[in-house]
């Protein structure tokens, strides 16, 4: 898969461990918008998906947290690779621990029904909520996030993904 950008913050030298935690993430395109989840409580937009869990396969992961996290089945056979954002900083919790992050993005298709959402307590508490936006409005929102438990470059990351699929005429 390409990568589209690298975070690396190249500020972890001397750590003796590694935590790796990879992400898959839906892009879906609809009427020139795009599938988002919108945490009302902090405000930001990230893409359908998240963890990718011990064994599983990243097509699988993708369409399994889109499917809990925005209500949206996706297609298993429209899925393409998008891209790939490479993540690597010190943790936050052990200075002797590197943080490291593969996030990959794909390219698919959704059957129109909207399912009820499946989430985890801190994503009812964020109320995680579908919304198909424009892509520039989501950009805006993520680079205007206040005061969040975050580290604000996972909202960059967003921005950063949704800015290329504009420049590579996604929304034309």
């Amino acid at each position: 898969m390409r990568l589209l950008f690298d975070m690396d913050r190249k500020e972890h030298g001397g750590c003796v461990k590694e935590f790796v935690r990879n992400s898959a993430r839906a892009v879906i395109i609809r009427d020139g918008k795009i599938a988002m989840v919108h945490s009302l409580l902090y405000d930001y937009y990230k893409f359908p998906g998240g963890g990718i869990e011990k064994g599983e396969d990243p097509i699988a992961a993708v369409i399994r947290e889109t499917r809990e996290e925005a209500g949206l089945a996706v297609l298993p056979d429209s899925v393409k690779e998008y891209g790939c954002v490479h993540r690597a900083k010190r943790s936050g919790k052990d200075p002797t621990e590197r943080f490291i992050q593969d996030n990959f993005y794909y390219i698919c298709s959704a059957s129109d029904d909207i399912l009820p959402q499946k989430l985890d307590s801190y994503e009812e508490k964020e109320r995680f909520t579908l919304e198909f936006t424009d892509p520039r409005i989501a950009i805006d929102k993520n680079r205007a996030v206040g005061d969040t438990p975050y580290d604000k470059e996972m909202f960059e990351r967003e921005a950063g993904v949704l800015e290329l699929l504009i420049k590579e005429g996604y929304f034309d």
